[in-house]
């Protein structure tokens, strides 16, 4: 039997380079789920501003309206864990290499961050308020104009310029570098920031470069203010067992309990760029919604779901949203709207912006 022995020389382990996290600091901490499992946030929705009568007999600034709100429900999905062993004897004859701690940083670093950023990110592309998409891949000459239009779409939508990160692929990154209409200079940027993925700013925003293992698949850039969106770690649990039961040696065990959420309310401050060129990226169409004699029908494409609401609030976000299966009766000025998604979750599919009608 041949055994292949550790070099008993080799005091270290041959670690791969991983980033730290690059989600970490960039989305907002505004609420807490300590001792809940689910979050309600509820936002009021203000009027219109109207005219102030002079001669009118009454209210001369008109009929009161009870200010109304619209809630969204987030409750944590994500519930990761590993278990690892080292056994004494294996740790021993590899001269003690293998110690505990380093072990769980590295079990951290390798696995937990890149899974936790993954997942976040993957979400901000999904419930972007804003999926724009291209049929012709971005080239040097025009990824600026590109980004540009994201930012303008922000702007429009009067998100604040202050908190602003512009998430990218590499190849993105590679194409502003070429353009060079962008500070990538390591001078411009902290040591430890650059270790978050910050490799400089574009139009006053942070600009991150992503590893492609934690990119969702087809998209170009994300663009996110940090008051737009929150990804609450209530869990990061990590513990070493020395000699339990059934082991001699160390028993290493961890647990993140999480997600990722875009408010509803201000979900013009998540804006992502999708390629759909050749066979790349799929961003969906809005499904029809049409409404006849209090009668709404809603056909979503083939394979995908489509998910409601006829109080005119956001189905990506509102929860009062429904699961569409069939037609369904409205009443005078129900205002439905509708978006779809593909039901086997296809990588690399978007869902569609909203479809909307109004029972008149």
């Amino acid at each position: 039997m041949a055994i292949t022995l550790h070099d008993k020389y080799a005091k270290q382990i041959q670690e791969k380079f991983i980033k730290e996290s690059v989600i970490a600091g960039r989305l907002s901490t505004e609420y807490s789920w300590a001792g809940v499992k689910t979050v309600k946030v509820s936002t009021p929705t203000t009027v219109a501003m109207g005219d102030y009568s002079r001669t009118a007999t009454s209210n001369r600034y008109g009929t009161p309206v009870e200010i109304q709100d619209t809630v969204q429900e987030l409750g944590l999905t994500q519930d990761k864990c590993f278990s690892l062993t080292i056994d004494k004897g294996n740790n021993e004859d590899q001269s003690g290499i293998k110690a505990a701690g380093k072990m769980l940083a590295l079990q951290l670093q390798e696995q937990a961050i890149p899974t936790l950023d993954e997942y976040v990110l993957g979400v901000l592309a999904k419930k972007a308020g804003t999926v724009a998409s291209s049929s012709t891949s971005l080239t040097k000459s025009t990824v600026s104009t590109t980004i540009d239009t994201g930012l303008a779409a922000l702007d429009d939508a009067e998100v604040p310029d202050e908190g602003r990160t512009i998430f990218v692929s590499s190849n993105i990154y590679m194409l502003l570098k070429q353009a060079g209409q962008f500070d990538v200079t390591s001078d411009s940027v902290s040591r430890d920031a650059w270790v978050k993925g910050q490799v400089g700013t574009y139009s006053g925003c942070t600009v991150v470069k992503v590893p492609s293992g934690r990119w969702p698949v087809y998209v170009n850039f994300i663009i996110v203010q940090k008051n737009a969106a929150t990804a609450p770690v209530k869990l990061n649990d990590t513990k070493v067992h020395q000699d339990p039961p059934g082991i001699s040696g160390n028993l290493l065990e961890g647990r993140q309990y999480y997600d990722c959420f875009v408010f509803g309310a201000k979900s013009g401050g998540v804006y992502v760029h999708v390629d759909t060129s050749g066979s790349h990226g799929t961003v969906l169409a809005a499904p029809t919604v049409a409404i006849e004699a209090h009668t709404c029908t809603i056909t979503p494409t083939a394979s995908c779901t489509a998910v409601y609401t006829t109080d005119g609030t956001d189905p990506r976000y509102s929860n009062t949203a429904t699961t569409y299966s069939a037609p369904f009766t409205t009443e005078a000025n129900d205002v439905v709207k509708a978006y779809q998604y593909l039901t086997a979750g296809t990588a690399g599919t978007y869902p569609s912006a909203i479809g909307t009608d109004t029972d008149e």
